[in-house]
């Protein structure tokens, strides 16, 4: 258990990053961030940060010796990063987690061993396992990179055999998983935090909405009933437990139609503090960065207790200029995240609207 004052590491400096570190300095505990990129804005919030490659073992000495446990912003992480850094002190959430939650044909297999539905896939390698696939799923169906993607990238919806031709070298021929397309609802999501005493609490579920494959809105409450709500915190709360997970992690469900016989699948996890979560800044009275901090730490998990409904829109690009607006707004909580360069597609920050519970 860490004491106030001690450090903890996170690899990664973006706006995540950023959020933790902020966070941590709330409850007492200082951060180093490690990234290899100089104009990393978590750089700006922070005691200590390196900026070394994530191969650098002199650098990554340095930074283990300077710190009590490591965490991360990103998944995607370089498997000897982990290795050499586990092999000093605690790396928290741990390699398994990550081994998981990197490769979606893993991932997807996972899920179905903990008995958590997810729609249907095939293992992609060759042209002809595409082929298969699409005999075995049917059209439309999405091919992901099993590695690596996020945002809409490394993936292609396909919808005719003209797609099926040319998708695998529109994704550069990378191992791949096809898709089964899912009809659903609503896309929904759970947060959910671990500790390493096993306690495990989970956040109200949020309804979600993308543009150009992005999140742009996350509603709280989602409009689902109580008993969808109380299977899908059961959803996140299992992959919590099933990892052994210490953190706060993401699990991204469908809502499928009534008339189904298993309304929620799961799309995807993520392990680590989430978009989706963004909400719970202005919304609840411990955050998922703090939980997160509080998990990692050692420390008693906070209330997941919501005081407000709460949207929160992502600023994309451009957006982030509207600031004066956002701030005269009474009930609009506005987060830059210090980026530097404004780019299409890029997140540059978000807000949080509030209203009263009982005004819903």
């Amino acid at each position: 258990m860490l004491q106030p004052g001690d450090t903890i590491g996170i690899l990664g400096g973006g706006q995540l990053g950023r959020m933790m570190a902020l966070a941590a300095s709330k409850i007492g505990l200082k951060t180093h961030i490690y990234c290899p990129d100089p104009n990393s804005p978590a750089f700006d919030v922070t005691a200590f940060h390196t900026c070394a490659d994530y191969e650098d073992e002199a650098a990554l000495e340095a930074f283990a010796k300077s710190v009590k446990r490591v965490t991360y912003e990103f998944e995607n992480i370089p498997a000897p990063t982990v290795e050499f850094l586990k092999s000093r002190l605690p790396v928290l959430p741990g390699d398994n987690v990550l081994r998981t939650s990197q490769d979606r044909l893993i991932e997807k297999t996972f899920f179905n061993d903990i008995g958590i539905p997810t729609a249907g896939y095939h293992d992609v390698a060759s042209q002809q396992d595409l082929e298969a696939g699409v005999k075995a799923l049917g059209l439309p169906a999405l091919l992901k990179t099993r590695r690596f993607g996020y945002d809409g990238k490394g993936q292609v919806f396909l919808k005719s055999e003209e797609d099926v031709r040319t998708a695998l070298d529109i994704i550069g021929n990378q191992p791949a998983i096809l898709e089964a397309f899912v009809p659903f609802e609503r896309e929904i999501s759970v947060i959910a935090a671990r500790n390493e005493q096993g306690q495990i609490v989970s956040y109200d579920i949020a309804e979600n909405v993308h543009q150009n494959q992005i999140l742009h809105t996350t509603t709280v409450p989602a409009a689902i009933s109580d008993s969808i709500a109380a299977e899908a915190r059961a959803i996140g709360e299992k992959v919590a437990d099933k990892l052994n997970y210490v953190g706060v992690l993401a699990v991204e469900l469908f809502l499928l139609p009534e008339g189904h016989d298993q309304r929620l699948v799961a799309n995807e996890m993520a392990p680590r503090v989430h978009n989706s979560g963004h909400w719970t800044e202005s919304a609840c009275l411990v955050s998922q960065f703090e939980q997160h901090i509080r998990a990692v730490a050692g420390w008693p998990l906070g209330t997941t207790k919501r005081h407000s409904n709460c949207v929160m829109t992502n600023l994309i690009g451009d957006d982030i200029h509207a600031q004066q607006s956002h701030l005269s707004e009474p009930s609009t909580a506005f987060h830059s995240y210090g980026k530097s360069e404004t780019r299409d597609g890029r997140k540059m920050g978000h807000i949080n609207v509030i209203s009263p519970i009982d005004a819903a």
